[in-house]
């Protein structure tokens, strides 16, 4: 499926797109890129209790020092639910980001996220929290999962990703887009 333009007026497709496909595939594990947990608690309300869901949030400090943007209400909602909740920092910026916000250039990592913005926000996003939760033991290794991301809020692309752990990151294999915004820029 391709949406005309990127961003979250796309979320409730893209959640009911990829649990078809979870469905089809026979994957319970899901992990979703939810930083308040609007998203999260949309997939919730579809899932039904039927699959693992991982909701990856931006690490504290994102947006402004020492604050997690997803407030502990929500989070214990989420987890009361079922859902686990992953705050970390960043596969594809972390360090790299920090030497280029210090000293400018281009770093490998970063490298890496622009090129997967070939394809939308969303689908690096999906990439980049796929491995985030295998990283952090909330997945299975070796198995295929679904991945939701989106563009600044919200959900527009969905991938069917088999991770590999960040060591082994150019190990990892995006078996299938199942959707993605065709016009990438946030309308």
């Amino acid at each position: 499926m391709f949406f005309d333009k990127a961003g979250e007026h796309n979320t409730e497709a893209t959640l009911k797109l990829a649990l078809k496909k979870a469905e089809e595939k026979g994957i319970k594990n899901i992990v979703v890129a939810s930083c308040e947990g609007d998203t999260a608690f949309k997939l919730l309300s579809l899932a039904e209790n039927r699959f693992n869901i991982v909701c990856v949030t931006h690490h504290t400090g994102f947006r402004e020092p020492g604050v997690n943007e997803m407030s502990e209400e929500t989070r214990q909602k989420l987890i009361a639910q079922g859902v686990k909740v992953l705050t970390t920092t960043h596969l594809l910026a972390g360090v790299d980001r920090a030497i280029r916000n210090q000293f400018g250039g281009v770093y490998p990592a970063e490298i890496i996220a622009q090129t997967l913005r070939i394809f939308g926000q969303g689908i690096k996003v999906a990439v980049e929290i796929a491995v985030m939760a295998l990283d952090a033991g909330l997945i299975p290794f070796g198995q295929e999962i679904i991945s939701i991301g989106g563009t600044s809020s919200g959900a527009d692309a969905a991938i069917v990703i088999q991770p590999a752990h960040s060591n082994h990151f150019f190990a990892t294999e995006v078996k299938e887009i199942i959707c993605m915004p065709r016009n990438k820029k946030q309308v």
